[in-house]
């Protein structure tokens, strides 16, 4: 099983939909940008069918470091959750369920 990149979905927009190679990647570039602006302004991004992209803001903690066990403060940061949605999550079991019962 290889890696998706942003080049091997460009390929396939070209393929499935037509457009020049040049036309699908800025397509994809396009598609991505306006998911990543949404993203930094802290706008959940939905995609039906798919799954729903937030970021999600973590304020400070302690921690420890794991060597010395000194406690040091964790800054707050924010982190970018993905839910995958029902359907996709179907979809993934259903094709891992397959692989499974070829391999055996």
């Amino acid at each position: 099983m290889s890696t998706v990149t942003r080049a091997t979905l460009a390929e396939r927009i070209h393929l499935q939909v037509g457009l020049s190679r040049s036309e699908s990647a800025d397509l994809l570039d396009a598609v991505l940008e306006e998911i990543s602006m949404a993203l930094e302004q802290g706008e959940p991004v939905k995609l039906s069918g798919f799954g729903t992209f937030m970021v999600r803001r973590k304020g400070q903690r302690a921690g420890r470091n794991p060597k010395t066990g000194v406690e040091i403060p964790i800054l707050p940061r924010s982190v970018l959750i993905f839910r995958s949605s029902q359907i996709l999550r179907a979809r993934a079991n259903d094709s891992l369920g397959h692989e499974e019962a070829e391999e055996g």
